[in-house]
């Protein structure tokens, strides 16, 4: 396999492993500086330039892009995805992990846990937004931050409302995030490679410092991770699109808490903690799927007339639950199932003796038209008041709070706030 490293810094400890891993393994590898790239595009030929010259064939690339240099960084990437070079993580994936609102964005709509936060631009806006997420103390992002810069605690309200009109006012973007307690001056970096978690570290801060990040001072000691934050971590790679990424996980009283996926995950900290080979965990993942490259299935498909890929979500009362994938009928209406999400769990190319269940969502490629009649149509959420907007009862009308009419029981609001938080 001849393989391009991506990075400007040819000579740091994580570049000059996954080097020292690909030739142990009989492979070529080459750092090529990623703003040395020229970017030529014409009609069927995508190419690339490298100092001014022709960029020769690559089997694959690992890129190490860095925050200053994202756009192009994530272009050059493109460009190898057009060019049918398999990239260990993706272009979409780099840009979406380095977005820290853009990554959060995209995680709430799958169960995965991640810490309640909100973003505003109003200075009204600001004591609403501290008040839902929980109250202080609370976190306060950057939105570009790395390495632990650009992350502040602010324990009061008084103190986190002067913090981000301060940091308003020097044009900055900021996110304001819950303050999980429990997990406070520690969290852990779980390496993900493929489809599972192959080192993790725990990171405890030191003295009065809360951000734990090893830049910082923070102690490191290896940590043997349970079932569900292996799956959290390895969801989340998957999620951003990333095969090749540090997952950072908070440890909170309901289970792990995803707040940041790191494209490039630095390699000294955590191999010296845990005397893994991670770098060899790279190197031999990526060899391991060389001969499959990146296909973007939305582009193949425009060329299938009447053919698309869609999710189809099973609501219980479906007609299919109970039935085995087979008896479903979909083949039939010229539907393939091509991967089933359970809850957590992805189940990729399913059986057809596989029994469909309430709540299960089937990604399917089929005739269009078929399964346009099967998507659900949308039900538009009802816009639940908050604490504040919610009328006080009277005493002697509070029986009317658990009577089936107008008012939400007490305990849809309580299970409203739980669910939240």
């Amino acid at each position: 396999m001849k393989l391009g490293i991506l990075s400007c810094s040819p000579k740091c400890y994580s570049t000059r492993r996954l080097v020292e891993a690909a030739v142990e393994r009989g492979h070529t590898a080459k750092v090529l500086n990623t703003t040395k790239f020229a970017i030529d595009l014409e009609q069927g030929q995508p190419h690339l330039y490298y100092r001014q010259k022709l960029l020769s064939d690559y089997d694959a690339v690992l890129p190490r892009i860095g925050t200053s240099i994202t756009y192009f960084g994530t272009a050059v990437v493109r460009q190898f995805e057009q060019m049918d070079v398999y990239c260990a993580n993706s272009s979409a994936g780099i840009g979406n992990s380095r977005d820290k609102l853009r990554s959060l964005q995209i995680f709430s709509r799958h169960s995965i846990g991640i810490p309640r936060t909100t973003f505003v631009r109003d200075k009204k806006d600001v004591l609403p937004a501290i008040d839902r997420v929980g109250g202080a103390p609370v976190i306060i992002k950057l939105l570009e931050g790395t390495q632990g810069i650009g992350v502040l605690l602010a324990e009061t309200v008084k103190s986190a409302e002067a913090i981000i009109e301060l940091l308003q006012s020097q044009k900055q973007n900021v996110l304001i995030q819950k303050f999980v307690t429990e997990s406070k001056g520690k969290d852990i970096r779980a390496f993900v490679v493929g489809n599972q978690v192959v080192a993790a570290m725990r990171r405890v801060a030191q003295g009065q410092e809360f951000r734990s990040n090893v830049h910082l001072g923070g102690l490191t000691e290896p940590v043997a991770l349970d079932e569900i934050y292996c799956q959290t971590a390895v969801r989340a790679a998957q999620i951003m699109g990333l095969r090749v990424a540090g997952v950072d996980l908070l440890e909170g009283s309901k289970g792990p808490q995803v707040v940041e996926v790191n494209s490039s995950p630095g390699l000294e900290g955590i191999e010296g903690c845990t005397q893994l080979d991670v770098a060899g965990a790279v190197i031999d993942s990526i060899a391991a799927h060389v001969d499959f490259p990146e296909i973007d299935l939305r582009q193949r498909l425009t060329v299938s007339q009447g053919y698309g890929v869609t999710e189809l979500s099973l609501p219980k009362g479906s007609e299919f639950i109970g039935l085995s994938i087979l008896d479903s009928g979909l083949r039939e209406k010229d539907i393939n199932v091509l991967t089933l999400n359970r809850g957590t769990t992805v189940i990729p190319n399913p059986k057809p003796q596989r029994v469909l269940e309430a709540g299960d969502r089937l990604l399917c490629f089929g005739k269009m038209e078929s399964m346009r009649n099967m998507v659900p149509a949308k039900v538009r959420r009802k816009r639940r008041p908050s604490v504040h907007e919610l009328p006080s009862l009277p005493v002697a009308d509070e029986a009317l709070a658990d009577s089936p009419g107008d008012h939400a029981p007490p305990q849809a609001t309580k299970d409203h706030g739980a669910q939240n938080a």
